[in-house]
């Protein structure tokens, strides 16, 4: 039997020029993850990234806080959608984002702002009914995530694990399809995802199953400040 662990990234830069970078707080959680699993030893037999930088520090992070070398494979397979296409195509005129991110950081909640427009743009997105907007649908996002996770499971050694670093729509994606959920519903598990949750895929002999969806007990008790969900 084998376990893939996806790890969603640590908390991003929100509001800052380069969202793609983690915060302060996203180190410490991906420190704190990272000691959490070297508590429970996984067999790791390999360990597997996104390209993208909040992917790769929150690799970084844990494998040294579990006394690894930090040092995984790169798979572009695992990257987020592109969120700023979706929303650009909910929002043509707003193109470059300026003025658009200029009136959510005003409002008395830009991430609750934020959050109730990036919704609306992932329905339109998830709908289908305007794939020519985008420059990669949402099925053909689900098939690069199922594509990815294939290639994890071809290549992993018997009974061993493996960790992933990625973000919450490939986690969202894939827990979707093992849990039958219907396109209508499947990505509101997207929103509920904790940084540095830990979904655990579990392949046996009757194929891959979902054993634990955003698991996240690592941040209880003294860490509970560490909650956090963009």
């Amino acid at each position: 039997m084998s376990a893939v662990y996806l790890i969603r990234h640590g908390q991003a830069s929100f509001g800052a020029a380069d969202y793609d970078r983690l915060s302060e707080r996203g180190e410490t959680q991906a420190r704190v993850l990272g000691g959490t699993l070297a508590a429970l030893s996984p067999r790791v037999g390999a360990v597997i990234s996104g390209d993208m930088l909040r992917h790769r520090q929150t690799a970084q992070g844990c494998l040294q806080a579990m006394g690894r070398a930090a040092e995984w494979q790169v798979d572009a397979g695992w990257n987020e959608f592109d969120h700023v296409g979706v929303i650009d195509a909910l929002h043509p005129d707003d193109a470059g984002h300026a003025r658009l991110r200029a009136e959510l950081m005003a409002a008395p909640d830009p991430k609750r702002a934020f959050q109730a427009m990036f919704e609306q743009a992932v329905v339109r997105w998830v709908g289908g009914g305007h794939d020519d907007d985008y420059v990669e649908t949402w099925q053909a996002f689900r098939a690069r995530c199922r594509a990815a996770l294939a290639g994890v499971l071809d290549a992993l050694p018997h009974g061993t694990d493996a960790l992933v670093f990625t973000s919450g729509g490939p986690i969202a994606a894939l827990a979707q399809d093992l849990l039958r959920i219907p396109d209508s519903d499947g990505f509101r598990l997207n929103w509920n995802l904790v940084n540095c949750g830990v979904t655990k895929l579990v392949r046996g002999r009757d194929g891959l199953r979902l054993s634990t969806l955003n698991g996240h007990a690592h941040f209880e008790g003294e860490h509970a400040a560490l909650v956090t969900y963009r």
